[in-house]
């Protein structure tokens, strides 16, 4: 089975740029401990400084989803809940 590639796009609400980049940076050692995470990067745009996105790269698709279901991500959207104007989450296959 291929590798599953996820890019996830976050934008922070006006005025919560700091604080979602200090929640977004709270994920990255635990999540690259887990079972099938093969990397976890985090990203900010140089121009818009609220646009962040992580690209990641997992063993398989269950995996990805025992990851989402994990308590860090529990605690990331409670902590961000009202934080963030836009996400957007593309699963794709890798292929080569």
């Amino acid at each position: 089975m291929p590798k599953l590639t996820i890019i996830a796009h976050i934008t922070a609400k006006p005025g919560k740029t700091k604080f979602l980049r200090a929640e977004l940076e709270k994920l990255v050692d635990p999540t690259r401990a887990e079972e099938g995470c093969l990397q976890y990067d985090l990203h900010q745009d140089n121009e818009n400084h609220a646009h962040f996105m992580f690209y990641e790269n997992w063993e398989s698709r269950d995996l990805w989803q025992a990851h989402i279901k994990n308590q860090h991500l529990i605690e990331y959207r409670a902590a961000t809940e009202g934080a963030v104007a836009d996400f957007t989450l593309y699963e794709m296959t890798h292929l080569l």
